[in-house]
């Protein structure tokens, strides 16, 4: 495998997330939008959920996405009677050592795939809630980290919710985006019967990237420069979800810093090393929908939370494009010339 140094640049980098797209896509055929966010999450270090109807391909696109990378997978399948303890671990009385073992659970992994999260009971998942926001796992007041990178890919069915625990709003807003995979076109599904028909593509699916390598990526991401005028923008997106007329309840700060991360991976998925208004249009609904809270008034008039964000998009002023300047960046590329912070070579 093709190790990278520190000064690596993000077109080689870059070149690791395009064979982890070519695989993905090899399985989840004609989604090529949902693939990218997939990697946009895991590029901008966080989670993601998958919530459609069934028979849909959420759980092979979790799949996919977790054996493209050669890294430590686990995956939950969650019940009503599933435990706390079963997620993070518990301690155990050792006879010889006569002290406490530590038994680590299904979270400490580098991509943990929960399927229909929502089936288990609000106290199992709680037990989320550190792993995903602090990246540790706290037990008999000890604390263990989790591995990195970390990734949370849940799976959960909107539609039948008979039995189901639906995901507080804590817990929504641990996740970075929400994807629906939808139902393919007819060429997609024709495709389909014909890579599906015999046995599953995810029997064959080899990693075509190191742990290592992703680690790089996420490295080059954090670097990719956002202008003020962007980060504004974004933080204009998030305020007008707080006073908007149709919703309880509007996107948190730490909204605002999903988006920011995502635009900073979109960018450099398009080759880039500074951010647009465009990263951000493109990623608001995915990122903010799912954690706002519709009025009463607003669902019965079939309002959704993406029309809400759709609407604030349309109505939100969207800064100038600036001049741009003859400075060269990692990439040869001109840059935005923003004075007040100057560009990160990655």
């Amino acid at each position: 495998m093709t190790t990278y140094d520190d000064r690596a640049s993000l077109t080689d980098l870059t070149a690791v997330v395009e064979r982890v797209r070519e695989s993905v896509e090899g399985v989840i055929e004609g989604k090529p939008e949902v693939v990218r966010l997939s990697l946009t999450v895991l590029l901008a270090e966080g989670h993601l959920l998958i919530e459609d109807v069934p028979g849909v391909g959420k759980t092979m696109l979790a799949k996919a996405l977790a054996r493209s990378i050669d890294c430590s997978v686990r995956r939950i399948q969650f019940t009503p009677d599933l435990l706390p303890s079963d997620i993070t671990g518990v301690s155990i009385w050792d006879q010889q050592r006569r002290d406490f073992e530590f038994k680590p659970g299904a979270i400490f992994a580098q991509v943990v795939i929960g399927d229909e999260i929502n089936r288990a009971s609000p106290k199992t998942q709680s037990a989320l809630l550190e792993s995903m926001e602090e990246r540790q796992v706290t037990i008999d007041g000890k604390t263990y980290e989790l591995p990195s990178p970390f990734m949370v890919v849940a799976t959960q069915n909107p539609v039948e919710m008979e039995g189901t625990y639906p995901l507080p709003e804590a817990q929504r807003d641990r996740f970075m985006a929400r994807v629906s995979v939808g139902y393919p076109s007819a060429e997609a599904e024709l495709q389909m019967l014909d890579v599906h028909g015999g046995v599953s593509p995810l029997e064959d699916l080899q990693p075509v990237a190191h742990a290592d390598e992703i680690l790089k990526l996420i490295e080059a991401v954090r670097g990719v420069h956002v202008a003020e005028p962007v980060r504004r923008y974004a933080v204009d997106l998030v305020g007008a979800t707080r006073t908007h007329p149709d919703l309880r309840l509007g996107a948190s700060p730490r909204a605002t810093l999903h988006l920011l991360r995502a635009a900073k991976a979109s960018a450099a998925l398009s080759g880039r090393e500074y951010a647009l208004p465009d990263d951000v249009q493109a990623l608001a609904v995915a990122v903010l929908a799912h954690r706002l809270l519709p009025t009463a008034q607003a669902q019965l008039g079939r309002r959704t939370s993406e029309q809400v964000v759709e609407e604030i998009l349309q109505r939100t002023p969207v800064p100038a494009a600036p001049q741009q300047q003859s400075g060269l960046g990692g990439l040869g590329r001109g840059v935005p010339a923003y004075p007040q912070q100057p560009p990160r070579t990655l």
